[in-house]
């Protein structure tokens, strides 16, 4: 995969941050208790970029604003999921999903600073 110099181009990040979950979930053990778990994961994981894409093709400023708030849904289920899955984890997989978690909760941040700025626009 190409590395992108600016940290902040977000299609890029999120991309990289599915990626990253689905890569995490294809180490994990698929037993009757993990594979519920995992599948979520990958989809919620994998949604936050997928819906920023949408965002930046979206028809009007309310459809932009209301599909970064879905990314922003996305990115908290995906930390939930994080959470859940590290009870089952070994150290070095429990460290793995803490900066997935981490980087998460970051792009959470950057979502719902992007609603607000919207928000105080209107």
């Amino acid at each position: 995969m190409t590395k992108f110099s600016n940290k902040f181009d977000l299609e890029e990040r999120t991309s990289k941050f599915g990626s990253e979950i689905v890569r995490f979930c294809k180490k994990q053990e698929k037993d009757l208790l993990m594979k519920p778990i995992i599948n979520q994961l990958i989809r919620s994981g994998t949604s936050v970029g997928a819906n920023y894409c949408e965002a930046n093709n979206a028809s009007s400023r309310k459809d932009f604003r209301n599909k970064i708030f879905i990314c922003k849904k996305e990115a908290q289920e995906t930390k939930y999921w994080l959470r859940i899955s590290s009870d089952y984890l070994n150290e070095s997989q429990r460290e793995k999903a803490r900066k997935l978690w981490k980087e998460c909760q970051e792009l959470t941040m950057i979502f719902q600073k992007i609603v607000n700025t919207l928000d105080k626009k209107q």
